[in-house]
């Protein structure tokens, strides 16, 4: 009796010690991986200031979609002194939609905040962000002029198109970036990043594949044909191949191969696509030339990286 006595408190002491070592571990948990090697690097710094230009067009795209302002309402110190955009306006949302751009649009706010926080940056650019830019990406897109043109603004079915055109080239260029990008502190942020980029346009596009047969009026074309045509557009303006899927695609483009359903566009083993500055720079202005500016940045990008590319013919 004395034997079994003495084992059971010995198991009673050493349940005891785990407890305390378990409930100690919960007190002070670790919650950050290690980090290797250096911080920043150079050519990181670059890269993510290149993406302000995207981050700063979605922001104030978004924000007055939803809101009827920008970025210099809501949060002026970000836009750094930077000339207003050209041309925004509030979009005629359902209630519905306009919560989840209005979301969008703080979460960009986020990106301005976390990118100039950590890598420094520069006023924001001009942008254009006018229904005349917009109808003529559309025009580009269908290769002829829509009567009457289009507006991004007049109703949500045309604001979710033209939502389309805009979050994607963040996503490809944050998964162009990652391989060049080496310090620890900017990996973190850009993984950041490109994960709320491709929830923004999976969102998008769900919502869009909703609707994939609707006719956009008063066009009789419809929702699936529409983001045809603008990712068509995008990978004849990139010039370096197909990067760039609209809602339905071939069968043998499909998923393993076996859908024309294309909710994610993806490459053939379901990875994202990526493009350098240049290709992004090409889609954005909408000459198809980095050299060349356009489109939503009518003078061109910032950043040592956007700078280069205008500064040489």
């Amino acid at each position: 009796m004395a034997f079994v006595a003495v084992r059971v408190l010995s198991l009673f002491v050493l349940s005891t010690a785990a407890v305390v070592t378990v409930i100690g571990a919960a007190k002070n948990p670790t919650c950050e991986s290690p980090t290797i090697g250096e911080p920043l690097f150079p050519l990181d710094r670059d890269l993510l200031q290149f993406a302000l230009n995207l981050e700063h067009t979605e922001c104030d795209f978004f924000l007055f979609g939803a809101l009827g302002h920008g970025l210099d309402s809501v949060a002026p110190e970000l836009a750094m002194g930077g000339p207003p955009p050209i041309g925004a306006r509030k979009a005629n949302l359902d209630a519905t939609t306009k919560l989840i751009i209005e979301e969008f649009a703080y979460q960009e706010v986020g990106h301005l905040r976390a990118i100039k926080s950590t890598v420094g940056g520069f006023p924001r650019p001009q942008l254009d962000l006018s229904a005349h830019n917009f109808a003529n990406i559309m025009d580009n897109a269908l290769g002829y002029h829509l009567n009457p043109p289009f507006d991004p603004y007049v109703d949500t079915l045309n604001y979710l198109l033209a939502s389309y055109a805009i979050p994607y080239m963040g996503l490809v260029a944050y998964v162009g970036a990652n391989p060049n990008t080496n310090g620890f502190v900017a990996k973190r942020l850009l993984a950041g990043l490109l994960a709320v980029e491709a929830g923004q346009d999976a969102i998008i596009r769900a919502i869009l594949y909703q609707r994939k047969d609707e006719l956009v009026a008063p066009y009789n074309i419809t929702v699936a044909e529409f983001t045809v045509r603008i990712s068509e557009l995008r990978n004849r303006l990139a010039m370096c191949g197909m990067k760039d899927e609209g809602l339905l695609v071939p069968r043998e483009l499909g998923a393993e191969a076996r859908m024309s359903t294309n909710i994610l566009s993806a490459n053939k083993d379901s990875l994202g696509y990526k493009r350098t500055p240049a290709e992004v720079l090409r889609v954005v202005y909408g000459t198809g030339s980095e050299h060349v500016p356009g489109g939503f940045l009518p003078k061109g990008g910032d950043g040592k990286i956007a700078r280069a590319f205008l500064a040489s013919p």
